[in-house]
């Protein structure tokens, strides 16, 4: 035990992922680094966003938390486990759970509170806990009252609350969310952040939030900028946002209201940097 280091819930060490492309005949036209030497360290109980525009490599990133994804070269440890080492499989897939862009794919019970109850029923939990899982997982995103509805009733944002539910009814240290809100209507974004930050904060579940929508990461303890396979930035929500121009040229949209922020400043107006958030600015102007 001598040597025992204590590590973050997820930790990725110079994790490389190459895929393969072939023509229409399957032969090898090149290989494409998707990951590119990436190296996170997530402390339990924190919120990380990975941000990044489409092919930046963050879905694939988040595959290889849940063990979907293997490294090319590198390492992913989940909870202290090498995901790559098939006997720890299950255990990562327990204690990392992955919630997909489309809750439609995720959603399989006919009535609400059997969906939720799936995954704790397939790992062998006696009855009555997995009823008791059910309850809390649903109040914990709000969908308690929809126990009983059937989920193709529902609304987008409800439908991915629901996904969510199911996996946090398996009790996981950590869920992944691969740009679960890319689906939705801006209300039902919404829905889904808040319900992501209050698991958070009220279950102290480890969070990453994968996303290519800047709003979506004020909250974040910390931000991962991917680009090209790479991380690009590091930093809070603050340290990011700070950065206007280094993120128009890893072409994210930022948000108007930090826009304007950094155009005032340049202007000659005397704000912080990094404004997050409408009423942020208002104060720094007032």
């Amino acid at each position: 035990m001598g040597n025992f280091i204590t590590m973050g819930i997820i930790k990725t060490e110079k994790l490389v992922f190459e895929y393969i492309r072939r023509d229409e005949e399957g032969n090898v036209e090149g290989i494409t680094r998707a990951v590119d030497e990436v190296d996170l360290d997530v402390e339990p109980g924190s919120f990380i966003a990975i941000l990044g525009h489409n092919g930046s490599g963050k879905s694939t990133l988040a595959k290889h938390i849940n063990a979907i994804l293997y490294p090319t070269e590198g390492t992913v440890w989940v909870d202290g486990m090498d995901t790559s080492q098939e006997k720890n499989l299950w255990d990562v897939r327990q204690s990392a759970g992955m919630v997909f862009q489309n809750p439609d794919n995720q959603i399989i019970g006919q009535v609400v509170e059997e969906d939720v109850g799936f995954g704790p029923e397939n790992m062998g939990i006696p009855t009555q806990q997995i009823w008791e899982r059910v309850e809390e997982s649903l109040k914990a995103v709000g969908m308690y009252e929809f126990r009983k509805h059937s989920p193709n009733k529902l609304s987008g944002g409800q439908k991915q609350r629901i996904s969510i539910a199911g996996v946090i009814a398996m009790h996981p240290k950590c869920i992944i969310l691969d740009e679960p809100t890319a689906m939705l209507d801006p209300n039902g974004r919404k829905e889904v952040v808040r319900a992501v930050r209050a698991l958070n904060a009220a279950e102290g579940i480890t969070v990453v939030l994968i996303t290519h929508y800047m709003e979506e990461i004020i909250h974040a303890d910390k931000v991962f900028v991917m680009d090209r396979g790479k991380v690009a930035m590091e930093g809070t929500p603050r340290e990011i946002f700070s950065q206007v121009e280094r993120l128009k040229e890893l072409r994210l949209d930022v948000p108007q209201v930090t826009l304007l922020a950094h155009e005032l400043q340049k202007s000659g107006v005397n704000i912080p940097n990094g404004i997050l958030t409408t009423e942020e600015l208002v104060e720094a102007l007032i």
